[in-house]
């Protein structure tokens, strides 16, 4: 199986493949895709809960919360404990997030968030127990519970431990089961509007005239950058799902914003095919310092009358500064001749984080960094 850094890098490879020049066409999706129906947005939803299972990496004794808690669902089930009188390392206090989408019925399963709020090292191999969701309103409307999926893993103690990716926060894939339905419905209408999920003047114009060619003339009209106003033709107005069902298919050009995604968490970079380098040098060399301490026993000299044995450290340090290759980028640099130059330097997914807000701070980079 391969491991989430190697992902990254294949990622990174793959993108190697020819893109479109700017200006050269775009993406064509589903109207369903980057739009949506105006007035009908989805609930977030918070809870507190706990984490069991864990392998003594949970909340310490310091957290005083958590065991409270643990000691607050014993008493349900009949068994009376003091909070303070525990010392469980198998426990995690975590807050549970989620998003409750439109028209969702009971009995549904969404996927739930869930991030430690104590001291635990890992919530990795834990399971979260039954915890309710409130809407913005106190009310309970999704009951999660499961198995967490962090994406990496840990191991050992103290200062004999390996950490691969964040531990702290997972999720519970379709482990929130809907309790009430959302209070939404279609009302008879002359007008509707499509709120466009990335705002974007072109897009929107591309959204109203493929309306416009499915419905007629005139039948959409761009109100901003975010927003496309439709006039409902007579024979939907009572029946405004199946306008809307055929609309979702519809085929539309958008033009993409040239942007770059950086996860710092996990070391995923994701460049978009509409990013732009001006004319720049890039050189990157990683610098390493390893300090390594090994202990010796000094003992006195023979038939000495007077000393001791005792332990004396010896410590090592070593500097290593990996070389760099310069590498020149030419104005205009398509996202292909980008990638091969990062690859010809050797970067590793991290260089190419610090690459990437290198050239954005110079100026040479024309697209906008997303740190998620």
């Amino acid at each position: 199986m391969l491991s989430p850094r190697t992902l990254a890098t294949l990622a990174l490879t793959v993108m190697l493949a020819p893109w479109p020049a700017a200006g050269q066409g775009h993406a064509s999706v589903r109207l369903k895709d980057v739009a949506r129906l105006d007035g009908y947005q989805g609930t977030p939803l918070v809870g507190y809960g706990l984490v069991v299972g864990l392998n003594k990496t949970g909340d310490k004794r310091q957290t005083i919360f958590s065991a409270q808690s643990l000691a607050n669902m014993l008493e349900r089930f009949g068994v009376v404990v003091s909070g303070d009188q525990m010392k469980v390392e198998n426990i995690a206090a975590v807050m549970v997030t989620a998003e409750l989408p439109a028209f969702v019925h009971g009995g549904a399963r969404i996927d739930v968030t869930a991030s430690s709020v104590g001291d635990a090292r890992s919530l990795q191999g834990g399971i979260l127990l039954p915890t309710p969701l409130h809407g913005p309103d106190g009310t309970v409307l999704v009951l999660a519970q499961g198995p967490l999926s962090i994406g990496g893993f840990g191991g050992g103690k103290g200062g004999n431990s390996v950490q691969v990716n964040h531990l702290t926060a997972g999720r519970v894939p379709s482990g929130g089961l809907v309790q009430a339905m959302q209070a939404a419905s279609f009302k008879p209408a002359d007008l509707i509007v499509f709120s466009i999920n990335e705002p974007d003047y072109t897009t929107a114009s591309h959204l109203a005239k493929a309306i416009s060619a499915d419905l007629g003339d005139g039948a959409a009209s761009v109100i901003d950058p975010a927003s496309v106003a439709v006039k409902v033709p007579a024979q939907y107005k009572s029946a405004l799902p199946d306008l809307i069902a055929r609309l979702e298919p519809l085929p539309l050009e958008v033009d993409a914003p040239a942007r770059v995604v950086i996860n710092e968490r996990t070391g995923t970079v994701v460049v978009g095919s509409e990013v732009r380098i001006g004319a720049a040098a890039v050189a990157h060399g990683n610098l390493s310092v390893k300090i390594s301490t090994k202990y010796t026993a000094s003992q006195p000299a023979p038939f000495a009358r007077v000393g001791e044995t005792v332990v004396t450290p010896d410590e090592k340090v070593d500097v290593t500064e990996g070389g760099g290759q310069l590498v020149a980028l030419e104005e205009g640099t398509t996202l292909q001749a980008v990638l091969k130059a990062l690859n010809a330097l050797g970067a590793t997914p991290r260089d190419i984080i610090a690459i990437m807000q290198a050239l954005k701070a110079a100026g040479a980079l024309r697209a906008e960094i997303v740190v998620i």
